[in-house]
């Protein structure tokens, strides 16, 4: 274990696929933390462009480490987890290259870490880079019966909660920004690869949760998300990850008496928009018809245990001129 009096080591691992310079601003945000014993690692996920050139010229001395193909969000940042275990790192702040840090970010997370053992994740408040003020998340939950999570004051001013000013336990924490102790992910494992995409995240925190671990919201540390940057909100690649990963995510994690509930729910709620954008006149357009068919080949792939990355049919539709 590396330690110093400035706290324990931190790896902060900064997944870039393709868009280098989310990633430089990124670095530059994290260059101004307050928290001295970090040290930032890129993951390049096999990007195809000059990512990996221009993150260089910008940051000379920052570590990349290359993977020389995308293997997805989960296993693209379990490399860098596995890298950064080997190196004697007590936390891991795994933070989306779409994002800015506040400079006192890491320094209130980690004091909130350190003051209980039993925490094995905590995070921040997270705003949306635009509107100004705008929360992303404060703390996130989860509606088993519903089937669904929520991320608390999404895209809602931030002046509309002023009670949050303590840390205190949450379901989960979104995560384009999440602290992980080092003991949690010797004891479960990092990132589950099955999901590739969304929901990743959720589950991560609710094996955690499993295994005796606690999971907390930290509100005096701060960060800002540029939502979706990589895939778009509402891409046909984000549609897809999100429409099967949801329903995985339940079908294996909900309680036994609500798992049928919450998975009908979810598929009374796509189908419902399937057929909406099939019937309703204001949808049928090529932007859309991508998006339908991205939606039914997830609903195709939950139900035949198909997860991982999309297959080639799923990419012909989401990515139509590759």
């Amino acid at each position: 274990m590396v330690q110093t009096n400035a706290g324990p080591l931190v790896y902060i691992v900064i997944l870039n696929w393709n868009n280098a310079p989310d990633t430089i601003a990124c670095l530059e945000s994290v260059s101004n933390l307050d928290y001295s014993n970090h040290h930032p690692l890129v993951v390049d996920n096999g990007s195809i462009d000059d990512s990996v050139a221009r993150i260089r010229a910008s940051q000379p001395s920052i570590e990349i480490l290359e993977l020389k193909n995308n293997l997805g969000y989960a296993a693209g940042n379990n490399a860098g987890i596995h890298r950064a275990l080997n190196t004697g790192a007590e936390y891991i702040l795994v933070l989306n290259n779409d994002t800015l840090v506040a400079p006192g970010m890491l320094t209130e997370l980690v004091g909130v870490a350190e003051s209980n053992p039993k925490i094995g994740m905590v995070g921040p408040t997270m705003y949306c880079i635009e509107p100004p003020n705008t929360l992303f998340a404060a703390g996130c939950f989860i509606e088993w019966a519903k089937g669904e999570t929520q991320n608390r004051g999404m895209f809602q001013p931030a002046i509309t909660y002023p009670e949050l000013k303590h840390p205190e336990p949450v379901d989960f924490i979104a995560g384009c920004g999440v602290l992980v102790r080092r003991e949690l992910i010797e004891t479960i494992g990092g990132l589950a690869p099955d999901y590739y995409l969304n929901f990743e995240d959720v589950e991560w925190a609710v094996r955690a949760r499993r295994h005796g671990f606690e999971v907390w919201y930290a509100p005096q540390a701060i960060m800002w998300h540029k939502v979706s940057a990589t895939l778009g909100q509402a891409s046909p690649a984000n549609t897809y990850y999100m429409t099967r990963n949801v329903l995985l995510f339940f079908w294996q994690n909900a309680p036994i008496h609500l798992r049928w509930l919450a998975v009908l729910r979810i598929l009374i709620r796509t189908l419902r928009t399937i057929s909406a954008w099939t019937l309703k006149t204001q949808y049928k357009t090529h932007a859309f018809r991508r998006l339908r068919q991205a939606n039914m080949l997830a609903l195709r792939d939950f139900f035949m245990g198909r997860f991982g990355q999309m297959g080639s049919d799923v990419i012909t539709v989401c990515y139509p001129n590759q």
